[in-house]
């Protein structure tokens, strides 16, 4: 028996949703997504995954090797719920800022605040005082879970703020902690019966632009995604084992380590650092299947790949930014998988275009996923024909909601959903990236695309990692381009490097796109989910 939402419910979320007008257009053309009124997706993932084989089947693994069974997630969720609900009196709607590392408590944690019906705000681990300040006068948020290591900075943050926060794991089982107040809970709740429009989650972008946006997801948004590239593109097994690098607190890390293996009741190991020598290793010790990880992990991990046995892995995929063809090649002859390349974005929830291993494609990120409509536009918002270059524009069963800003009216138009991303569409349907629309360089009256150019750089031998924006030249009047190069261990930079990858770069495209200044840096600025920070290189 599920509880109904009350009339003391918080409609915070509710009420700063986009205007009518502004939000976008839905689409629900598979029968996986017929959604009832009534929809919590925590209670949906849990029956869904436990219907597979049962409550004793394997569900988390945690780094040490400890297992937990789908019961033992309920159960460990359901106390959280009574926690949350009984002590620290959270109410349907109010939202509850978690902060971990990837781990088996963050995931309970994150179930418990769905099955009361509360909104969950769960924050990357390596953010500061300043970053969850924001994120905490955003989302007006009023509780918080906290892994006892990282409380530090959110005490810092929630100077002044009325914040009630329970923090666990580490010596926190003592005293006023989570786990203290979890001894004296049912394992027993009736998780809240809210409606498949509540808000279940709220995510912020991880900044590549500037200012982070706060998006909300309704409960339909979090099983939407499961239905669609889940269950359509990565088709998932009972017995996978799934992994990565992204936290959780990223929507990314979110659906790839959390959500579809539940909802194909499968499991998932949750690393608290997982760079790629660790992913190796884990695919190594723990027969991983199915691994999400960003593109430069997968170039890093070739280089390694001798050393390590993987022969279990199955799946691969990548997102966050887009993968170089020349990674995907390297990666496919080294071990006969094609890397699933993807685009999705926080304010779409997961992926929406993407094509399974049968229809891969090297350099193209792949077809719209089933449920999703994607196509090519002209500023005017004009369906482009083949082969044409302009902005993707996407339509599916989610779609961007952000919290109360007026960039909402920017990347919702007539009902399309805009990620900022320049396209081009071939007469079979799949996708082909050119650049970010902010990536565009305009040189000497030459349109070029930053990533074109980084595609041709990083396929040089002594290439690490490349990053290519435009820099202004006062004396032309007009932008150059200019390479960021991080170069591979044991490589010295020098003059002499610099005009051998210019020519290089020349072999590959045209010269005009060539970088004329070349850069060397030890590393590239990245946000915490890995993308690549070009706003700060135009900066410099």
């Amino acid at each position: 028996m599920k509880a109904s939402i009350g009339s003391n419910a918080d409609t915070f979320a509710r009420d700063r949703l986009p205007p009518s007008d502004e939000m976008p257009e839905l689409r629900f053309d598979l029968p996986e997504l017929q959604f009832p009124a009534q929809l919590n997706a925590a209670s949906h993932l849990l029956e869904t995954g436990t219907a597979v084989g049962g409550g004793n089947r394997r569900c988390i693994v945690a780094a040490d090797g400890t297992v937990w069974t789908y019961d033992d997630l309920r159960e460990t969720a359901n106390r959280i719920a009574n926690v949350l609900v009984e002590q620290l009196g959270v109410r349907t709607g109010n939202r509850v800022l978690l902060r971990a590392p990837n781990t088996p408590m963050l995931a309970a944690c994150w179930f418990a605040v769905l099955k009361a019906g509360a909104i969950a705000v769960t924050t990357m681990p390596l953010y500061r005082a300043t970053e969850l300040r924001f994120i905490m006068e955003k989302a007006q948020v009023g509780f918080a879970l906290c892994d006892t290591r990282l409380r530090e900075e959110l005490d810092a943050a929630r100077k002044g703020r009325d914040v009630r926060v329970l923090s666990f794991g580490g010596e926190a089982e003592s005293g006023e902690s989570v786990e203290r107040h979890m001894r004296d809970a049912s394992p027993a709740f009736s998780d809240v019966a809210t409606r498949v429009d509540d808000v279940a989650l709220i995510a912020f972008t991880s900044g590549t632009t500037g200012t982070a946006k706060a998006t909300m997801h309704f409960h339909r948004d979090v099983v939407a995604c499961c239905a669609t590239y889940a269950k359509r593109v990565l088709r998932p097994q009972p017995d996978d084992l799934f992994c990565g690098s992204p936290p959780l607190g990223f929507t990314f890390g979110l659906g790839g380590l959390l959500l579809f293996p539940l909802y194909a009741g499968a499991a998932t190991l949750l690393l608290e650092k997982a760079g790629p020598m660790e992913l190796l290793d884990a695919i190594a010790r723990f027969r991983l299947t199915t691994i999400f990880t960003a593109p430069v992990a997968y170039r890093t991990m070739c280089s390694r790949l001798d050393d390590y046995d993987i022969s279990s892995l199955r799946r691969c995929v990548s997102a966050g930014e887009t993968l170089p063809k020349a990674v995907w090649e390297q990666w496919y002859e080294k071990t006969g998988l094609k890397i699933l390349d993807g685009i999705g974005s926080t304010e779409m929830i997961h992926i929406f275009v993407g094509s399974p291993p049968d229809e891969c494609v090297a350099g193209s990120t792949g077809r719209a996923v089933p449920g999703y409509v994607a196509e090519v536009h002209d500023d005017d918002g004009n369906r482009l024909p083949d082969g044409k270059v302009g902005r993707l524009a996407v339509k599916g069963p989610t779609g961007c909601k952000y919290l109360e800003d007026d960039r909402q009216r920017l990347y919702v138009q007539n009902g399309w959903n805009y990620p900022g991303d320049a396209y081009r569409r071939d007469a079979d349907g799949y996708f082909w990236y050119v650049a970010r629309m902010d990536d565009m360089i305009v040189s000497a009256g030459y349109n070029i695309s930053g990533p074109e150019v980084e595609q041709a750089l990083i396929g040089h031998h002594d290439v690490k990692e490349v990053a290519v924006v435009a820099k202004r030249d006062p004396v032309r009047e007009t932008n150059i381009v200019k390479a960021f190069v991080v170069l591979v261990d044991g490589c010295v930079a020098s003059d002499e490097k610099g005009d051998e990858l210019r020519e290089y770069c020349k072999r590959e495209i045209a010269t005009f796109k060539a970088p004329r200044e070349i850069e060397f840096v030890s590393e590239l600025p990245r946000t915490q989910t890995g993308k690549l920070q070009r706003y700060k290189l135009r900066e410099i």
